[in-house]
């Protein structure tokens, strides 16, 4: 076992090479597109962590990533305080509220759960639009220019690119950690089953709260990033339609499975555009297609696809580690 880590280890280790690498073979325009994949890539995790693990439908992420990006532009814009000191701060507010917001949502799930959400981004573009002193109002705020510190000789677009991904490279270790642990398991015994988590001693309202509490950090975070990235938020910024295509990328993915989430992000930022391109007159028709065809191919999502091209790979690695066969079957199962 202490093998198949160094070896998990090692494949994160040469993604995360490629990462780094990645803005020296592209142009500026498209490293700042790659960081908007960064930011989808930070959400994604967090939503995974809610509806993948636990269980609990969201459709109200696009408020939190709103949440998170408000906070930033209203300490940037009204109390000059430093756009990057901001970010873990619209981390802790969306955080914040997503935990209080998973009280009254103890008792909904399924469809109801996911209406209940859904009455978030309603509720923050009429607050948004009501407090114009505070966020603009319909106007938005506008943000300095994002500009690498420390005098760090690159361009704007890749120090986004850079920032984006490292702090994305760091939550994602804290989110891997956190599943492999006691947490993790009491997350999808809640999604199993909630009787039978609930007889083994798991604390539903804990759990269920602390999910939502978790899932909205990263959103935040990730809202802050984006409000980093545009210089700019206003209401619009964050439609109801974001909370919707967050959830796709999280399906598109794979549900329950950290491997996968960087094409969920990967889709969210490129399907759209390239729709667009393909049809100006029904754009949303051709997304609606190319989406069909992805869970029609891919009911796994991309971390199930993945699974079955390293099944054999990992199978034979397994089989020279002398691993008994369940044990093999139960590590399989497990994987991020």
């Amino acid at each position: 076992m202490g093998r198949l880590r160094a070896l998990q280890l090692a494949g994160l280790g040469l993604v995360a090479l490629v990462v780094a690498l990645l803005p020296r073979f592209m142009t500026d325009f498209r490293a700042f597109q790659f960081a908007f994949v960064g930011i989808y890539f930070i959400a994604l995790v967090g939503l995974n962590i809610l509806t993948g693990y636990s269980g609990q439908i969201s459709l109200g992420h696009g408020a939190f990533m709103g949440l998170g990006a408000y906070t930033t532009a209203i300490l940037s814009t009204r109390y000059d305080i430093r756009d990057l000191w901001t970010i873990p701060l619209a981390g802790l507010v969306a955080g914040v509220v997503g935990f209080l917001f998973g009280f009254p949502a103890l008792r909904l799930s399924g469809v109801y759960l996911a209406l209940a959400t859904f009455a978030i981004p309603v509720a923050l573009i009429s607050l948004a639009k009501r407090f114009e002193e505070l966020t603009g109002g319909g106007g938005g705020l506008i943000l300095s220019l994002p500009v690498a510190p420390f005098g760090l000789d690159t361009t704007p677009s890749r120090w986004l690119y850079y920032l984006t991904w490292g702090i994305g490279a760091v939550l994602f270790a804290a989110a891997w950690l956190l599943l492999r642990g006691r947490t993790g398991r009491a997350f999808r015994a809640v999604r199993d089953s909630e009787i039978a988590a609930a007889a083994s001693g798991v604390n539903l309202a804990v759990f269920k709260t602390l999910a939502f509490g978790i899932s909205a950090f990263y959103a935040g975070v990730a809202g802050s990033l984006l409000a980093i990235a545009v210089a700019f938020v206003n209401p619009d910024t964050f439609p109801i339609s974001l909370s919707i295509l967050l959830l796709t990328g999280v399906v598109v993915g794979g549900l329950g499975s950290l491997s996968g989430i960087v094409f969920g992000a990967l889709f969210i930022q490129f399907v759209p555009l390239n729709a667009s391109d393909i049809s100006m007159q029904a754009p949303s028709v051709v997304y609606g297609v190319i989406l069909l065809l992805v869970l029609f191919l891919l009911p796994g999502g991309a971390a199930g696809l993945l699974r079955r091209l390293l099944h054999p790979l990992t199978t034979r690695l397994y089989r020279r580690l002398n691993v008994g066969g369940g044990s093999v079957a139960t590590t399989l199962r497990r994987g991020t």
